[in-house]
């Protein structure tokens, strides 16, 4: 177990950000570029994953026990759930402004705070519930441009705002499975099956119409399940160095890259409304963290102070 290193898990975080912001970009190009559906986009991202996390387990000579699981039948529900919200999310993308679509993504860490409350019976108090109905309103505001039913509307945008938060929401209920699978199964069994079953599921929508890929599309479509792995990983490492609560927050720092990404990679500048939506979602979701790690160090010292000093 590495020894506690706060700085080094949140360069971790930040990596990982970086390079799943990167991955969702690559994504992104071979729907405008080549029209390739979410369902192709979600094989590959997922099949070239794999020896990614396969390479890491043997280096960490993890191999032989890593992949074991009890709960099976747990990994295919939320293999199944998180393959439905990835294909979400992707098609999200090719509808959607990169900034656009990764500010309404936000929507999940919000939504996980309800359906924990629905699902795994956690006491979800007053102050919780305010920032969750803040960071809802920062994602209306920057769905609202999507959601007009006046004759100038896009329905290419407004069916896009309705799979992004499609896919936020079947996001957040994939966490509801994982945060089952957690007490029972070692992480990269969790990270592992996902990406098989995820892979199965891509690969069944092969007679919906993929596409041939030229050598650009296709290096671009492995090069998204390659990174996906690797941020994955860095994602994973930065939680063995330090607590979520700390390094959770950096999560936002992709609003950053995505508004700098589709801004001179697809030429979309940020709407005022998606800032100013976006700015509402990230100061909810930052003040739930906050409070979660207040009241896990009070609840630290009342351990502390409840155990017998001899």
């Amino acid at each position: 177990m590495p020894h506690p290193n706060p700085m080094q898990g949140i360069l971790l975080k930040c990596a990982s950000v970086a390079v799943f912001t990167v991955m969702a970009a690559m994504v992104k190009s071979t729907s405008e570029t080549a029209s390739v559906p979410a369902g192709q986009q979600v094989f590959f991202r997922s099949l070239f994953a794999i020896p990614v996390i396969l390479i890491w387990l043997a280096l960490r000579g993890e191999l032989g026990v890593g992949l074991r699981t009890v709960r099976p039948m747990g990994h295919v529900y939320r293999g199944i759930v998180g393959t439905v919200a990835m294909a979400l999310n992707f098609w999200a993308l090719a509808l959607l402004s990169f900034p656009e679509a990764t500010a309404i993504g936000y929507a999940a860490p919000l939504l996980v705070v309800i359906f924990a409350a629905m699902f795994l019976g956690e006491d979800v108090r007053l102050f919780r519930l305010s920032m969750v109905g803040i960071g809802l309103t920062g994602v209306l505001i920057v769905l609202s441009p999507q959601l007009r039913l006046d004759a100038d509307a896009d329905p290419y945008r407004m069916l896009g705002a309705v799979v992004a938060m499609g896919g936020a929401a079947g996001s957040a209920l994939a966490q509801i499975f994982v945060r089952k699978l957690v007490q029972e199964e070692r992480t990269s069994a969790i990270v592992f099956w996902f990406s098989f079953t995820s892979t199965i599921l891509g690969l069944a929508t092969l007679p919906f119409g993929w596409v041939w890929p030229d050598a650009t599309t296709a290096m671009l479509l492995v090069g998204s399940g390659i990174l996906g792995g690797v941020a994955q990983i860095l994602l994973t490492s930065a939680y063995r160095f330090a607590d979520a609560s700390l390094v959770a927050p950096f999560e936002y720092v992709s609003m950053l890259l995505a508004i700098a990404i589709g801004w001179y990679v697809f030429g979309e500048a940020p709407a005022r409304v998606v800032l100013i939506g976006a700015s509402l979602v990230i100061l909810a979701g930052i003040m739930i963290i906050w409070r979660e790690r207040q009241l896990g160090l009070e609840r630290s010292r009342q351990r502390k102070a409840m155990t017998p000093q001899g």
